[in-house]
């Protein structure tokens, strides 16, 4: 009998999903383009400020886990018991982030008891805000020598950290933030909500 991913430990987890790393594939664009379409759908263009593919994925030629990154914000008022039941509904598994400022949202697709199944999405959502991911990505789409050290970054990681997501994201977070500052300063309040 497989074990329910809601009954597996981080360290079950891990070891069914490690860190794998890919060179990367065009076909990340498009599948994030299909799935925008698909999000609309369920969420309804109403309730959506803004969505946008973000993570090593949207940088081209960047080494990454091959998963898809969206990021979603959302409108104020919008009904967050139904739009978790709509993405549950619609084969995402809804992922408490207790730690995260509501109403972040995490919903993940992708992931089943026997391992990786298709293309992998995680999907944020939050409030419309400045978000330092989406600085983050720009920084990368404009600084390809910045995006290869991260790219070189991230091998060296993956040998420590193979079956550690946790330790994983940690240890590439002071790249991240460093940059995510560097490209605040060059891209000044470039997502800052619009009133």
């Amino acid at each position: 009998m497989v074990k329910e991913l809601s009954k597996m430990t981080n360290k079950e987890l891990w070891e069914l999903f490690p860190i794998i790393l890919s060179e990367h594939d065009t076909m990340w664009k498009e599948n994030y383009l299909n799935e925008k379409v698909f999000l609309e759908g369920i969420i309804g263009q109403e309730n959506i400020v803004r969505m946008n593919h973000y993570g090593s994925t949207s940088v081209l030629n960047l080494i990454a886990k091959p998963t898809v990154d969206i990021l979603i914000e959302i409108k104020d008022g919008t009904d967050i018991s139904r739009f978790i039941s709509n993405m549950n509904s619609n084969g995402y598994i809804y992922s408490k982030q207790p730690n995260n400022p509501a109403p972040y949202l995490m919903f993940m697709k992708g992931y089943t008891p026997k391992g990786f199944q298709g293309q992998v999405f995680h999907i944020h959502v939050r409030y419309s805000g400045d978000w330092g991911e989406l600085y983050f990505r720009d920084y990368l789409l404009a600084h390809k020598d910045i995006a290869d050290k991260y790219g070189k970054l991230k091998l060296q990681l993956k040998k420590d950290y193979e079956h550690d997501r946790d330790g994983y994201t940690y240890a590439k977070s002071d790249f991240i933030k460093k940059h995510t500052e560097l490209a605040r300063e060059e891209f000044k309040n470039k997502y800052t909500p619009r009133v």
